[in-house]
């Protein structure tokens, strides 16, 4: 395509439009030929002026791209219009400068280019453009009159565009501007060029300098005139500095707001006009039995069963042991390729045959319990909502927290005995994942059966929905839960006081156990309900519990006198305060004082050492550990506290993954050593999940030639080091809770007890120390194999409930007790194994 020829200056071409324009007050122009005429020469509106003469402010008007002086304005009013004079400045295609004169009508608003300025209207028709008293770059200003020239707003044209100066004259002012090409014109033969040196005045112009510059224009590289189309394509694009991904994001997040504008301080009470009528198991026939979970045997029904249930068709003409159905799932378990995978086929399974799915787990508990719960379930509770087919447990909003018992009733099996219950606002090491929780209840539960035989009929997972505070929950579209960021600690602690109240009221026989839930709701429910309810918390009661109990064996092979045993804990969340007042209470029960036990621990948070004159506030639950011994000093770092302490022991629960340093664990052992020979260092990274351990197995035994006794929250595979021509294998601990909650949670529903006390709990630790078996005890252990889970939760079992019995709190009959006390533990394990849930057996 041919470029257009030249038609002339802008005052040559304003002259034609002219002569053949009738005159309608634009300077003798058409209303269509003066639109031309801005279009093609003054260019696109930049900026507006305010314009100040020698007494009084004015204002501007912007009038079909053309910015006017408002001095010259003549207000005398003919109908709508305002007559003006004005002076419009314009370059032409070879930098010439030209100012014209003209008296017209202010046109009718509707014709009033928008631009960027901010306006007010006068009338029904003027525009008054106001302006700022700022300069804004990338302009330039010169004022040789008395006047003064502002700008206001920011220019849709990128800073890097180069400043077009603004000059005033004694009778008005002008904007130089770039020229603009005229629509029907290619923007590649754009003349117009972004060198301020090419800027020249109308005396200055003249036919040899306009032909120089032409010449030098057509020898422009086609680098240069690329890089300046794409400036000129940025300052004629006004979205080009709006940021549009921003508008979406927003727009998106008021989409998903359905509860924007209403009241969120008014609760409706669910009215429910009939019950629910079940078919009970001995009524139940054909579908209604293979579709129910809990009656489904799968290929296990005897021939007289499936003839008694009308099964006959109904599944595959063939019976199969157990033995062979339980190698069929695990088969396809290890077809799955990722662990979430193999989570959805266990779960799939558990919804359709639920003897089958505990048989599975019971059998390979140390295969499949990684699955079941931590580290897996971490995963499965991030991608809850997305992942989610069927409902497993209650779902209770605090939108519905006047019918909570409504909901209660709801739950299709009757007489629970054990819940977890979790806000979600601190799921492991992974924050607040708000309803997405309710996997750790559903996963926890599954260990309750697992590992300690309660019957998954009799098992209840509950999420009190209150929102969430997590920014991707809440720009999920899948998210399932409450859209809304949680509410004052008042406020859930009335939605907590109303669901314990209700669950009280509905299931009274039903333990209540927490999870999860943050540092200080954490503390706060178990101080406000332990002596009013059944309840405990397994983060700060079961985890001190279970750790407790590995220290107890970790002291009697470390060498180290328990008088010298001195123990900083990386972490002082609801985990690591209930674990060392477990561990408090170790020492008090060997003759020291409560002072005298306090001072062998030392917490570290994410500030150094927690001490009383640290100069920040304190969390109420640090305070109780909080040093004053510290003569002022303050110590910031980890390796800062070891050299301190010298400690005989390591915790961390921190969920912070490598936070345990090969320096800091070398410092252990060095401060261990330094002791005397034959001393081990205690070692327990106890974050879960496994991206959360502070460290590993194989670094942990690298970092102390080996002599470390470990104990993780996770599973670590053992780790062998070659020594000459053998090998030499070392055995990881895990201190999962899974030792203790389900035993302790077992002995107090066979207890009958009105209450969990501090002895009940202590008591699970001590006897899980004393659950060891002698092969255990020869590889070093401080725990049972994982596979002997069930054995260990008999016996926390039965001394949990002798315990309970001691503190008066059992609700048993008395002649039950009286039966136990003449017979023993043979009799009371006998009574515990024959409660247990043992599928297909």
């Amino acid at each position: 395509m041919k470029p257009q020829r030249n038609r002339g200056s802008p005052l040559s071409q304003l002259a034609r439009l002219r002569v053949s324009s009738p005159m309608t007050g634009y300077g003798g122009l058409s209303t269509r030929a003066y639109r031309a005429y801005n279009a093609r020469v003054i260019g696109p509106p930049l900026a507006s002026l305010l314009l100040r003469g020698s007494s009084s402010p004015a204002r501007g008007l912007l009038i079909n791209d053309v910015v006017t002086a408002p001095a010259l304005i003549d207000h005398n009013h003919h109908g709508n219009n305002t007559r003006y004079c004005s002076t419009n400045t314009a370059r032409d295609s070879n930098q010439q400068t030209h100012h014209h004169n003209h008296t017209c009508h202010v046109p009718k608003p509707s014709s009033l280019h928008s631009g960027l300025f901010s306006c007010s209207t006068t009338g029904s028709d003027i525009r008054k453009w106001e302006a700022s008293s700022t300069l804004v770059p990338p302009y330039t200003l010169s004022s040789p009159s008395p006047g003064s020239v502002s700008l206001i707003g920011q220019s849709p044209i990128s800073p890097t565009v180069p400043s077009y100066p603004i000059s005033s004259t004694s009778n008005g002012c002008f904007l130089i501007l770039p020229h603009r090409p005229s629509p029907r014109r290619p923007m590649a033969f754009s003349t117009y060029s972004t060198a301020s040196s090419d800027i020249s005045t109308p005396r200055s112009a003249s036919p040899s300098s306009i032909a120089s510059a032409r010449s030098s224009h057509s020898s422009v590289s086609s680098k240069r005139l690329s890089l300046s189309l794409q400036r000129r394509q940025s300052a004629l694009n006004p979205m080009s500095s709006v940021d549009i991904s921003a508008i979406e994001e927003q727009m998106k997040m008021a989409a998903l707001d359905g509860l924007r504008g209403y009241a969120q301080n008014h609760y409706g009470e669910v009215q429910q006009y009939r019950s629910t009528d079940y078919v009970p198991q001995s009524a139940a026939g054909g579908y209604q039995v293979l579709r129910e979970p809990l009656w489904n045997k799968g290929l296990s029904f005897t021939p007289d069963e499936r003839v008694s249930k009308n099964l006959t068709g109904l599944i595959p003409h063939a019976m199969e042991s157990v033995e062979t159905q339980v190698a069929r799932c695990m088969k396809m378990i290890n077809s799955r390729q990722t662990n979430v995978d193999k989570y959805l086929y266990l779960s799939a399974l558990k919804e359709q045959n639920l003897d089958l799915f505990y048989r599975v787990l019971i059998d390979n508990v140390r295969d499949l319990m990684p699955l079941v719960y931590t580290p897996t379930i971490g995963d499965v509770c991030l991608q809850y909502s997305t992942l989610y087919t069927r409902p497993e447990a209650l779902y209770i909003s605090i939108k519905q927290r006047r019918s909570i018992r409504t909901i209660l009733r709801n739950w299709p099996y009757p007489d629970p005995e054990i819940c977890v219950v979790t806000d979600g606002s601190r799921i492991l090491g992974l924050g607040d994942l708000g309803m997405n929780g309710v996997g750790i209840s559903i996963g926890k539960l599954a260990l309750y059966t697992g590992a300690a035989g309660i019957h998954p009929g009799k098992t209840l997972p509950i999420v009190l929905d209150s929102g969430t505070n997590n920014e991707g929950n809440l720009k999920d579209p899948l998210y399932l839960g409450l859209r809304a960021r949680r509410p004052s600690p008042a406020v859930a602690q009335e939605f907590m006081d109303e669901f314990m109240e209700a669950t009280a009221e509905i299931f009274p026989n039903m333990v209540v156990q927490f999870e999860d839930f943050e540092t200080e709701k954490a503390f706060n429910y178990l101080s406000r309900y332990r002596n009013k309810y059944k309840c405990f918390n397994d983060d700060i009661q079961g985890t001190g519990a279970v750790v407790l109990a590995g220290y107890i064996g970790a002291v009697n092979l470390s060498g180290v006198p328990l008088e010298e045993q001195r123990l900083v804990f990386m972490g002082a969340g609801s985990a690591g305060v209930g674990v060392a007042k477990q561990m408090v209470e170790y020492y008090t029960r060997r003759g020291l004082s409560e002072q005298a036990a306090k001072e062998k621990f030392w917490l570290v948070d994410t500030k150094g050492l927690v001490t009383a004159d640290r100069g920040d506030k304190l969390a109420d639950h640090k305070k109780y550990f909080a040093r004053a011994d510290n003569n002022g000093h303050q110590f910031r770092t980890l390796e800062e506290v070891i050299e301190y302490v010298r400690p005989s022991a390591l915790v961390g629960l921190t969920a912070t993954f490598g936070v345990f340093t090969e320096s800091v664990v070398r410092a252990l052992k060095a401060s261990v050593d330094s002791g005397g020979s034959g001393r081990r260092p205690i070692l327990f990274p106890l974050s879960n999940p496994l991206t959360k351990a502070e460290c590993t197995f194989e670094q942990a035994v690298q970092w102390t030639d080996g002599t470390v006794i470990f104990a993780s929250g996770s599973p670590f595979s053992p780790f062998a080091v070659k020594a000459g021509d053998h090998a030499v294998t070392y055995w990881p601990n895990q201190g999962n809770n899974v030792y203790v909650f389900p035993g302790l949670g077992l002995g107090a529903i066979l207890a009958k007890a009105s209450k969990i006390t501090d002895e009940m709990v202590y008591t699970s630790a001590a006897s899980l120390a004393e659950s060891l078996n002698a092969e255990e005890i020869h590889k070093g252990l401080i725990y049972p194999r994982i596979e002997r889970v069930r054995d260990a939760s008999v016996v926390v079992a039965r001394e949990v409930m002798k315990a309970a019995r001691r503190e008066g709190v059992s609700t048993l009959p008395e002649e039950q007790w009286v039966e136990w006390e003449e017979w023993g533990d043979v009799a009371l394990t006998k009574f515990i194994k024959g409660k247990i849930y043992d599928p297909l057996k």
